[in-house]
């Protein structure tokens, strides 16, 4: 199977700045992509941003456009999250997602998921 560490998460102040970074143990899977998601107190999970392996193209929930950057370190299977100018409202446990490359994985799940770091941010 394929193991995801996440770290990074951590209590700071609104307007703040926190990095999140995830190593994916993939063995003998190829990556399509990897994400984040997160999921606040009180809502369902959400995706944060993703990241092609090939190629590098990103996504963004419209809610964090312009205060977010996803990355990744293709060599070591790692992701990256920037997160600027933190609000309350970005409050939650974020979790790293990977999907395995193959025939489908474009159009569907991803296949597995870190335990999650919390982020909080306070005022």
């Amino acid at each position: 199977q394929v193991q995801l560490v996440e770290s990074g998460g951590g209590v700071v102040q609104a307007g703040g700045s926190l990095r999140l970074s995830c190593t994916a143990s993939a063995g003998s899977f190829s990556t399509y992509a990897m994400a984040w998601f997160r999921r606040a107190p009180g809502t369902e999970r959400e995706i944060v941003a993703s990241i092609r392996w090939s190629g590098g193209s990103t996504y963004y929930a419209d809610s964090v456009k312009g205060r977010f950057a996803i990355s990744r370190a293709i060599a070591q299977n790692t992701i990256y999250l920037q997160m600027n100018n933190l609000k309350r409202e970005d409050t939650a446990v974020y979790y790293c997602a990977y999907k395995v490359a193959g025939w489908g994985a474009a159009t569907g799940d991803y296949n597995y998921w870190g335990q999650g770091t919390q982020v909080t941010v306070s005022s």
